[in-house]
């Protein structure tokens, strides 16, 4: 058996109710400045937030400027915020890329590296600042994963880094704050989780330790996506999203994701089409190309998601592709990448720009060569 480590919180709290108990959660790392990093959409419980914490003798600032993908800059932008403010705790409130540049904060609290030195894996030097994150969609894992991206803006291209010291000291997971969560978001995080757990399970570095999460997470959100969808007030669909994305995130550090998601960040760079939908238009082209190198994991895929047998582990594998559109159909997301401002002369540059993603390309169960890349986006296009 191939060794795996794996790389979590100290601490997960998960259920309704539990973001109430982050005044205690923030005591415990022993803090006394809290910088809460979220969006001007989520002002109103990052306020609540901090009038509990003055409650309690602690200094808050809040920075809620964060309303787009991040990009270096931005990044940039909230670090210097929270160096004048002087903090020794972060919080980060909101969706993944909140909890992305909050992670990020935290490492840099005093570090003179380079924000682009660090693009990789391994290569941060430290964390100067307790961590704390709450997502408020279901989809990303960030809470839970030692990954960070980020939008090169001369590159254009998003890049990751990875580093233990990326996991934060505690994730609180409370599905009632994804209960007013746009149907497109709903939709578009919840693909990116399910997407997580089949990258996980369908790779290279495939671990049983880790199938555990990335099948159990594909459970929990193919028969409730579209519930969620359509009724964002289903508290169970809401509680059965945000487990499944749990899973996913535990999976994103010991084994990754692969080809979907190396090929849709030039779409996110680029294009700025969002993390979920991207990995939505492009991972039935990609699990069809992958299909014949790992028939069995795909077929196991396809029975978790709801499909019966089909007389053949490919055959199967297949009807677990016509699943995934069937369920991104039902979301009323996107289709091809026409539909997103992409244009037929951008998919050889788009393939070439995916190629630099090896971080992610060397999971891929069948290796993907840039003629195949292209292939692909012609497929999805």
């Amino acid at each position: 058996m191939n060794p795996v480590t794996l790389q979590q919180p100290r601490r997960i709290l998960f259920g309704n109710g539990s973001f109430e108990q982050t005044p205690a959660e923030v005591l415990q790392t022993g803090g006394s400045r809290v910088f809460i990093v979220t969006t001007s959409f989520l002002l109103p419980q990052a306020e609540t937030l901090a009038e509990n914490l003055r409650k309690l003798d602690l200094e808050t600032r809040i920075f809620s400027d964060i309303e787009t993908e991040p990009d270096i800059a931005l990044f940039k932008r909230v670090l210097e915020s929270g160096r004048e403010f002087g903090f020794d705790t972060v919080v980060g409130l909101g969706g993944g890329s909140v909890l992305d540049v909050a992670k990020l904060v935290a490492a840099f609290r005093e570090d003179d590296q380079s924000i682009t030195d660090t693009f990789g894996i391994g290569l941060l030097r430290g964390r100067g600042a307790s961590l704390i994150c709450i997502p408020t969609t279901s989809g990303t894992g960030s809470e839970v994963s030692p990954n960070a991206i980020l939008l090169d803006e001369t590159d254009q291209l998003k890049k990751g880094v990875v580093s233990p010291f990326l996991v934060p000291d505690a994730a609180v997971i409370d599905p009632l704050l994804t209960v007013t969560l746009p149907p497109p978001i709903t939709a578009a995080t919840g693909l990116d989780a399910m997407v997580h757990c089949m990258e996980a399970y369908a790779n290279l570095h495939a671990h049983p330790a880790v199938d555990l999460y990335a099948l159990e997470g594909m459970r929990q959100i193919a028969p409730n996506l579209v519930r969620a969808v359509r009724d964002g007030s289903d508290l169970e669909a809401r509680g059965a999203l945000s487990l499944g994305s749990l899973y996913g995130g535990l999976c994103l550090g010991p084994v990754n994701t692969a080809a979907v998601h190396a090929l849709s960040y030039p779409l996110g760079g680029e294009f700025h089409v969002p993390h979920g939908v991207s990995n939505t238009l492009l991972l039935p082209h990609v699990f069809r190309f992958n299909l014949d190198a790992a028939p069995d994991r795909y077929a196991e895929i396809a029975r978790t998601i709801g499909v019966s047998d089909r007389g053949s582990a490919i055959e199967t594998g297949r009807a677990g592709i016509d699943r995934l559109v069937d369920l991104s159909v039902a979301c009323e997301l996107p289709q091809q990448l026409r539909e997103v401002g992409v244009k037929d002369t951008d998919l050889e540059h788009l393939a070439t720009e995916s190629m630099k993603v090896t971080r992610l390309l060397k999971n891929n169960p069948k290796e993907m060569k840039v003629e195949d890349a292209e292939a692909i986006f012609r497929a999805a296009w």
